[in-house]
């Protein structure tokens, strides 16, 4: 399958306050296998919450895209843990 064909960010929400995400996985990202088929996002309310929980959550793990910003109004990074959990941070500028 072309990238460009695929599902870049698809969100359902499940509640007042939580969305379920989901994304097709991109060729240079470690393809999917048992434990990699899954990503925890978090939605902070701020840049700052984002850099905290990032930092911390990433500690002993590898970061696959540091935070920073991105050309759909977010701050975003994503980081797999020092357990294999692959995980997202994001904040919506739009929130603001």
């Amino acid at each position: 399958m072309d990238e460009k064909e695929g599902i870049m960010h698809v969100a359902l929400p499940i509640g007042p306050n939580s969305i379920l995400m989901g994304t097709d996985v991109l060729k240079n990202m470690e393809q999917v296998k048992l434990g990699t088929n899954m990503s925890i996002s978090i939605d902070t309310d701020s840049e700052a919450e984002a850099d905290k929980l990032f930092n911390g959550l990433a500690e002993g793990g590898s970061v696959q895209m540091p935070l920073q910003k991105m050309f759909w109004g977010a701050y975003f990074g994503m980081f797999t843990d020092k357990f294999g959990i692959q995980w997202m941070v994001n904040f919506d500028e739009n929130k603001k």
